[in-house]
């Protein structure tokens, strides 16, 4: 059989879920995809490559994944399908063929992730961390920007990681005000596991006072995560976007 490589966006609501990759004992977002995408193709085992991985309970607001399939594979029809027999925690938003040799991975060219937080107790912002306590946004935005530009970000990951080094092109740092909610923005080539969720932990401890914003410099300078403050929750956190070169 012929197949073509198709990239396939999506969203979903990672509550539910160990994360995007597929692993022997945790249910995941990958594992789902592929049984109902096996299910359509009469039991054939499509394996699919996702734009990178997010932990237990992110959530992605925009995914890519790369899959081989049927060359004569309707987009319309697989995405309907899908759709049909994927959890409302998941969605499908289109299929279309690619280049053989394009990478939903290795080729995207930026990454972008928000993370929502609320401060008036609210039952329907349920992906969003509900923290207590005034923050200070304008000393918040001081410190993100010490983030920008290339930089070894090991105070910031998580330990023991297979990378192969640490170092990200950070090009967009910043705090928002949206009604009753804040969402911090973060863009950049390629993002550490657990990075975006310990520089948030770290930011809000300068929101608070307990850090001035001039010390994210001698923080990362430590390349140690204890220098760094802790994580947050990861409700708050979304895959935003993926970006990928103009052309491709």
């Amino acid at each position: 059989m012929l197949t073509q490589r198709f990239f396939i966006e999506l969203g979903y609501d990672g509550t539910a879920y160990s994360g995007w990759q597929r692993q022997p004992n945790a249910r995941s977002v990958q594992e789902v995809i592929e049984t109902a995408l096996s299910k359509i193709h009469g039991g054939m085992a499509i394996p699919l490559v996702g734009c990178g991985r997010t932990d237990a309970g992110v959530h992605a607001r925009f995914f890519v994944a790369h899959a081989a399939l049927p060359i004569e594979t309707d987009v319309v029809q697989l995405k309907h399908k899908l759709n049909k027999m994927l959890p409302c925690d998941i969605v499908i938003f289109r299929a279309y063929q690619v280049a053989d040799d394009m990478h939903a991975r290795f080729q995207a060219s930026s990454r972008t992730y928000r993370y929502y937080l609320h401060q008036e107790k609210d039952p329907f912002l349920k992906n969003s961390l509900f923290f207590v306590g005034k923050l200070d946004v304008d000393r918040m935005n001081e410190a993100a920007r010490y983030l920008l530009g290339i930089q070894d970000f090991t105070s910031f990951s998580k330990l023991h990681t297979d990378v192969k080094t640490n170092f990200c092109t950070i090009t967009n740092a910043v705090w928002h005000s949206q009604g009753n909610q804040l969402y911090f923005e973060i863009t950049a080539d390629r993002f550490l596991r657990n990075m975006v969720r310990a520089i948030v932990g770290t930011l809000l401890e300068v929101g608070v006072g307990k850090i001035q914003p001039a010390e994210i410099p001698l923080i990362i300078a430590a390349k140690d995560r204890s220098a760094a403050k802790l994580s947050v929750e990861a409700r708050g956190l979304f895959l935003w976007d993926i970006s990928y070169p103009v052309g491709t």
